[in-house]
C-alpha cells in the first residue's frame, strides 16, 4: 500500500469504525495529515497577518472534516492488533498513553481475528 492508496482507504472508510487497517494506512494517513497542517502553517505565517487569521480558520475546518477518519483509522489499527478501539481513551491519560504508540508500531495478528480478516493477506 502506498501513500495516495492509504489516503483514498481511509477516506472510502470515512466513518468505519470495524474492521482492521495496517500499518501503512494508519501512518501514511498520519504523514499526509501532518503535511496538510505544516503546508497551512507555511502560508499562515509567509501570507502575513490577514492570511494567519485564514490559516487558523482553514486548520479549524480541516480537523473538524478528518477527525471520523483518524478516529476511525486508530480504532481500526488497534483492532488489527487484536484491541478494541475504546483503548484510544488511554491518550487522555498522561505518560501512560504512549503505550499507543508501541501498538500502533506493532504488527498486527496473523490471520484471521474477531475484528475481521487480515488486511495483509
Amino acid at each position: 500500500m502506498n501513500f495516495s492508496q492509504a489516503v483514498r482507504a481511509v477516506f472510502s472508510k470515512y466513518a468505519t469504525f470495524d474492521g482492521r487497517a495496517r500499518r501503512a494506512e494508519y501512518w501514511y494517513f498520519s504523514l499526509f495529515l501532518g503535511l496538510v497542517y505544516v503546508a497551512i502553517s507555511v502560508i499562515g505565517v509567509l501570507g502575513g497577518d490577514s492570511m494567519t487569521s485564514f490559516a487558523a480558520v482553514l486548520q479549524g475546518v480541516i480537523a473538524l472534516g478528518t477527525l471520523l477518519p483518524a478516529l476511525a483509522v486508530t480504532a481500526r489499527r488497534l483492532h488489527d492488533t487484536e484491541r478494541s478501539g475504546w483503548w484510544m481513551l488511554l491518550s487522555l491519560v498522561p505518560i501512560v498513553g504512549l503505550i499507543l504508540l508501541v501498538w500502533y508500531c506493532t504488527r498486527g495478528t496473523l490471520g484471521t481475528n474477531r475484528f475481521g480478516a487480515d488486511p495483509v493477506a
